[in-house]
Formats: structure tokens, sequence, C-alpha cells
């Protein structure tokens, strides 16, 4: 009854996550990620202020080569899924406190799930 239980909460977990990615337009995301290019590229092994985002969707964080990741971000277990970008797009203070990002998050819906669709694309 456990398997049963945890395997259709794992299955809703991953439902929801790919309907962010699949409810984003990657186009429209790659437009709203110029406010992300400030301090982000989307360019393998070139980080900027930020990380490169190049690759994150899936990844674990604080995992980009030659990155200086705060102690929080360090500290955070996270995996970038589609859920834990949503939330952390949307308010990254409350997510991972501590963390260096100065950005105060995307209040929209809508560009939270075009830029996770643009980044899904970054492989």
């Amino acid at each position: 009854m456990k398997f049963v239980i945890v395997s259709a909460i794992a299955l809703a977990s991953l439902s929801f996550a790919s309907a962010a990615s699949a409810a984003g337009d990657a186009d429209a995301g790659k437009k709203v990620f110029n406010k992300c290019a400030v301090c982000h590229t989307a360019v393998a092994g070139k980080n900027g202020l930020g990380p490169s985002l190049f690759g994150v969707v899936g990844r674990p964080s604080a995992s980009a080569p030659g990155f200086n990741y705060s102690d929080a971000m360090k500290g955070a277990g996270k995996t970038w899924d589609d859920a834990t970008l949503d939330a952390y797009l949307a308010d990254p203070k409350a997510v991972v406190p501590g963390n260096k990002m100065a950005f105060a998050g995307l209040p929209k819906p809508e560009d939270r799930a075009n830029v996770i669709a643009y980044l899904a694309t970054l492989k």
C-alpha cells in the first residue's frame, strides 16, 4: 500500500514538472531570459556574475563548474527541475535563503513557465 501511495505521489510530481515546461513557450522565454542575461549566460562553461544556465534543467544546485556559489546555495540540496525552478524564479530568497542572487524574481507565472521552457532547450 505504501508503495502505491509513494508511486502515485512521484508520478504526480513528474507530471507537474513536465507540465511546466510543456506549458511554456521557449521562444517567449528566450525574450524573458534577457532579464536573467544581465548576470547569467546561456553558454556552456561561461559564467557571468551568476553561473551559466546552460544545462541547468535537471542539474543539482551549486554544480556549474568554475562558479563560486554562496554557502546557502552550496547547502541547498536542490535539483533544478521545473517545479523547483518555478518556485525559485518566483522568489529566490524564499527558496534558498541567504543566496547571493539580488534578483527579486519573476512574478508572472507565464514568464516563469516560458523561461523554464527556454532553459530546457539549453542542452
